[in-house]
């Protein structure tokens, strides 16, 4: 096939792939309390690791030594990825809306460089110290919903600070996932790996809550969420994204993701029903804003700082093409 219809149909599959992602939140808001939290988030991998154990299982059994040896980094790259990600996020939807998960949870790219500064003292340039500091101000405005006194009340939803924890968890899972151990493994038996940690640190809370409480899906409608979350927002979001890094790079894969918050909202309103209120229109103004002015290629930074007068264009590393939320 000619590269130039290989890369048109790379970016169409690319318009598709923050669909997948968002997809997570606003399915688990609609599963609601059909299924309990632990329980949906082990039902989701565990179906995404029936699909992926066909593709993966040799390149797991041909890098057992590797894995072995990383295996503390895997499993914390599980509890971080499927335990908070997963179930945390699922709580944390009780408590809010989908709209105001998914505004709160595109901030995630942000907290990486973040946490590369704070960590690994990397410099962060005058544009994407901006562009962090914008994203946060949106974060404040979706939590606080535009009413700055909230702040000296203290009244905060406590469903948006877990959304906004898991963001962190998940900016810290992308810092993990950087390891040069970890790099030198094949990148879908890897994910295998991780998601098969992630299935082991859920079951017994999983277990728990079916022993307890019951919560397993009983209906056909809750098993169908199961088997689309495990599908769209798990499998199918990371093989678009993983073969949007092949077919055209990760700097461009990674400008697809600006969509996230488009299509997660959309279809909160959609599917969901959920209002769209000032604060949210402000919030995601500034979310959006933020997010490209801290994740640009560093070549395009340098073009608006010599434009601006502006030497201090900086660059940033690299984005890992499995950090994606």
């Amino acid at each position: 096939m000619p590269a130039t219809a290989e890369t048109r149909r790379a970016y169409l599959l690319l318009l598709v792939m923050p669909l997948f992602f968002s997809s997570n939140l606003v399915i688990a808001r609609w599963v609601g309390d059909g299924v309990s939290p632990f329980t949906l988030a082990f039902l989701r991998w565990a179906v995404a690791i029936a699909v992926l154990l066909p593709f993966t299982w040799r390149a797991l059994v041909a890098h057992r030594a590797a894995l072995r040896a990383s295996w503390r980094r895997i499993v914390l790259l599980g509890f971080l990825g499927m335990w908070i990600c997963g179930a945390g996020v699922y709580i944390a939807l009780i408590a809010t809306t989908a709209t105001n998960g998914t505004l709160i949870y595109t901030t995630s790219p942000v907290m990486v460089l973040l946490i590369e500064t704070v960590v690994f003292r990397r410099p962060l340039s005058f544009w994407r110290l901006i562009g962090v500091a914008l994203a946060l101000a949106g974060v404040a405005v979706i939590v606080l919903k535009g009413d700055l006194t909230a702040l000296l009340r203290l009244e905060f939803n406590l469903g948006d600070l877990g959304i906004a924890a898991a963001a962190a968890a998940w900016a810290v899972y992308s810092v993990v996932l950087k390891d040069r151990a970890l790099a030198l493994l094949p990148t879908l038996p890897l994910f295998a790996a991780i998601a098969i940690a992630g299935v082991v640190t859920l079951a017994p809370f999983a277990l728990w809550e079916v022993l307890h409480h019951g919560g397993l899906p009983a209906t056909s409608g809750a098993w169908a969420a199961v088997v689309a979350l495990a599908l769209f927002s798990a499998v199918g979001a990371f093989s678009l994204y993983q073969y949007g890094v092949k077919v055209v790079g990760p700097t461009i894969t990674s400008c697809f993701l600006y969509l996230l918050p488009v299509y997660g909202v959309g279809m909160a309103v959609i599917f969901l029903g959920e209002s769209l209120h000032s604060y949210h229109f402000a919030g995601m103004a500034l979310v959006l804003v933020g997010l490209i002015a801290a994740t640009l290629p560093a070549d395009i930074l340098a073009l608006l700082g010599r434009r601006l007068g502006i030497t201090n264009s900086g660059v940033i590393p690299h984005e890992d093409p499995s950090s994606s939320p």
